[in-house]
């Protein structure tokens, strides 16, 4: 009787070893794939996050680029206009409009800060495309963990291959390694 219990106590112990065996690697893949959905996810967020800041970025920018051109405009032509005056009349209308204009821009000739905008920008956009490409390496490589550990010889034999399928790493789209234009004219 007790070679039958220490034969049954084998067979049940190395049942218990398979299954704890199975099961870790079942919840290993389980993580892994939901690793892999999650760095995807974060893919998805980035382009997002990329579609919705650069066109507000874009018009920010050009706002301000146009608000400085209309007050250096009304600057230059109410100085131009004093040069011209020709009479006491016509220089005191000049010297109000002179006030005005200088007032709009708060200051004595206004500072030009479009060109720190436009750099800002481009900061933004290189920013922006950065966190693009982390995001896909970070997702090749989760897909390249999880692949990995499903192709495993013990993990290949146990795990359902319609459960746990091989993920595809990014590709990139035909066409897509043209940066994307910025039209500041429109």
């Amino acid at each position: 009787m007790k070679k039958s219990y220490i034969i049954l106590g084998g067979i049940a112990l190395l049942a218990f070893i398979l299954f704890m065996a199975y099961r870790g690697s079942y919840n290993t893949a389980v993580t892994l794939q939901e690793d892999v959905d999650k760095a995807w996810g974060d893919v998805g967020a980035s382009y997002q996050r990329r579609a919705d800041l650069v066109p507000q970025l874009v018009a920010t920018v050009k706002g301000a680029a146009n608000n400085e051109k209309e007050i250096l405009t009304r600057v230059t032509e109410a100085r131009a206009g004093i040069v011209n005056a020709k009479t006491p009349e016509d220089m005191e209308i000049m010297g109000k409009k002179i006030n005005t204009a200088i007032n709009l821009a708060f200051e004595a000739y206004p500072q030009i800060r479009s060109t720190e905008n436009f750099g800002a920008l481009q900061a933004q956009l290189e920013g922006t495309e950065n966190r693009i490409n982390k995001a896909r390496t970070d997702y090749n490589e989760n897909v390249k963990k999880y692949n990995a550990h499903i192709r495993g010889f013990f993990n290949s034999m146990l795990l359902n291959k319609e459960t746990f399928g091989k993920k595809e790493v990014f590709q990139a789209a035909a066409g897509s390694e043209i940066a994307p234009t910025v039209n500041f004219n429109e």
